[in-house]
């Protein structure tokens, strides 16, 4: 098992590693983070989109979505980043405390999306390199 910080969660990736025939061939584990990445850049235009709009539902409902699936590979920093965008598209903050500052909300949703985009950059190169498809 590589090293890859705090971004992943060993346990649960290397439950999914496990699924994979071999390690020579990730064939369940390598199309499955490739499609996460692919869909974490299609989710960060349509959060961008919605935060252009100031749309906080649409930016909440982005956030979960992505949150789940980053959840369920492990993927520790991009799951906490969505959490924050969730929880302040709901208009609450990361202690389910009201904010009904709605530019208050929209600026820790844009900083939250900027650290996640990062982040999803930072795992992305590592996993590729993990993988053999960089």
């Amino acid at each position: 098992m590589p090293e890859f910080g705090d971004h992943v969660d060993k346990e649960i990736f290397s439950q999914i590693l496990e699924m994979d025939d071999s390690e020579e061939a990730r064939d369940f584990s390598e199309p499955l983070v490739s499609n996460f990445f692919e869909q974490a850049a299609e989710t960060f235009e349509q959060m961008a989109k919605a935060l252009s709009t100031r749309k906080l539902d649409e930016l909440s409902s982005l956030g979960h979505f992505l949150k789940g699936s980053s959840a369920t590979l492990g993927f520790n920093k991009i799951r906490d980043s969505c959490q924050i965008i969730q929880q302040y598209g709901h208009k609450l903050t990361v202690d389910n405390a009201p904010e009904p500052n709605e530019e208050v909300c929209l600026k820790k949703i844009a900083e939250a999306l900027k650290t996640v985009k990062v982040d999803t950059d930072t795992l992305e190169k590592k996993m590729n390199k993990f993988f053999g498809t960089e």
